[in-house]
């Protein structure tokens, strides 16, 4: 462990999601399928050094203070090490770049628990145990399914979304409806019970969704609370999207 140690943290994509309700401390309860990306940030971890610093195409913006979840998470299995993040995952459309970095470093230090993950926030722990799942309560119960080979368009438009107002507006909308409540079932296929929501705090998002459905001949999923739009399968429609970023990935399972 105290060896400079080169891991991936790798994006995730909600496929479906569900609200199946909102507990007494206002947080929303989920039921959603989830899967991680051979899209990935590259940490390269020095211990007992001090300090943390970003690069890549995706680095501007990323805090380099406390804030940081790379920071969070060294402090949660109280290490200390200097951490360089190549920033590969964009960050702002729910792929969850922060929580991949955290779980990555949960990962490096043995730390396997996904419920006491979600202290760090609610994708952790999905994060930390990668691969696909069935992701329920406030995103701390994880039940791993068997990954299915899957290739995916992302489609990232230069948007962001606060996904604390997405979960306000669909709290304004009426909250669960008849077609949300958890009846133990998976979730139905591409649906994402955030979406009227998303459009609701960013109405640009209504016409992405309609561009992409043009260009690509189908009508794309949102990814959680956005701004990512995606496609299973693989579409070449950069050309007609050129004020987006266009990637193609698959589902794949946790390498470090």
């Amino acid at each position: 462990m105290n060896a400079i140690a080169t891991v991936r943290a790798q994006a995730k994509l909600t496929l479906s999601l569900r609200i199946t309700g909102v507990r007494s401390d206002g947080y929303h309860l989920i039921d959603a399928e989830m899967v991680t990306l051979d899209l990935a940030d590259i940490l390269t971890i020095t211990p007992g050094s001090v300090g943390l610093t970003c690069d890549g195409p995706f680095a501007e913006g990323v805090p380099m203070d406390g804030s940081n979840l790379v920071a969070r998470a060294l402090d949660f299995v109280g290490r200390t090490a200097a951490v360089h993040i190549r920033k590969e995952i964009p960050h702002g459309g729910g792929l969850g770049g922060g929580s991949s970095d955290a779980a990555a470093i949960l990962r490096w230090a043995g730390y396997r628990d996904t419920v006491g993950a979600a202290v760090l926030g609610a994708d952790v722990p999905f994060c930390l145990a990668g691969g696909r799942a069935r992701v329920r309560g406030i995103g701390d119960v994880v039940e791993p399914m068997p990954l299915l080979p899957k290739l995916i368009t992302l489609v990232i438009p230069p948007l962001t979304v606060s996904t604390p107002a997405v979960y306000r507006a669909w709290d304004e909308l009426g909250g669960p409806s008849s077609n949300s409540l958890n009846d133990g079932s998976l979730n139905d296929p591409l649906l994402n019970d955030l979406e009227s929501a998303a459009l609701v705090v960013e109405p640009r998002l209504t016409e992405w969704r309609d561009r992409i459905t043009k260009a690509a001949g189908r009508r794309p999923t949102l990814a959680g609370s956005g701004a990512t739009w995606f496609l299973e399968g693989h579409h070449r429609i950069a050309a007609e999207l050129p004020e987006a970023l266009v990637i193609l990935t698959e589902a794949a399972p946790i390498t470090d």
